[in-house]
């Protein structure tokens, strides 16, 4: 018998107006939604600052990860989007930083634009629970 798809919700959620789900639990794997540097009050968090918003878009996926019973070091896959591939080398540094060998497998592009213009990156992730 398989478990049924399950929605994980936020108290509080910004994005609810977009109408998505923050993630969705499928048997022990969480699929979260692209999360990026969007504010509990809904706010561009970093506006022309991909430091900023590379840490606000962890502490995004943080947030949802802990919602679904999850953590970063359960994290297996990342899908990285970026306005401008030359913060690539921060994207390094950001691995090592947030996540422990061994890494998650890892898509990395660049994109013209994100949902919104002030966005710089966007991270989407599948976690085990």
């Amino acid at each position: 018998m398989t478990d049924a798809p399950k929605a994980i919700t936020l108290e509080n959620d910004p994005l609810a107006a977009y109408c998505f789900s923050p993630a969705w639990q499928v048997g022990g794997l969480l699929f979260l939604s692209g999360q990026a540097s969007i504010g509990a009050d809904g706010s561009i968090v970093g506006a022309g600052d991909f430091d900023a918003q590379l840490a606000q878009t962890f502490a995004n996926i943080e947030r949802v990860l802990a919602a679904g019973g999850s953590d970063l070091s359960k994290v297996v896959k990342v899908t990285i989007y970026l306005t401008d591939m030359a913060n690539f080398p921060k994207i390094v540094e950001a691995r090592q930083r947030w996540f422990t060998p061994p890494y998650p497998a890892d898509t990395t592009v660049e994109v013209r634009s994100l949902a919104l213009p002030e966005l710089m990156v966007e991270i989407d992730v599948i976690a085990s629970v």
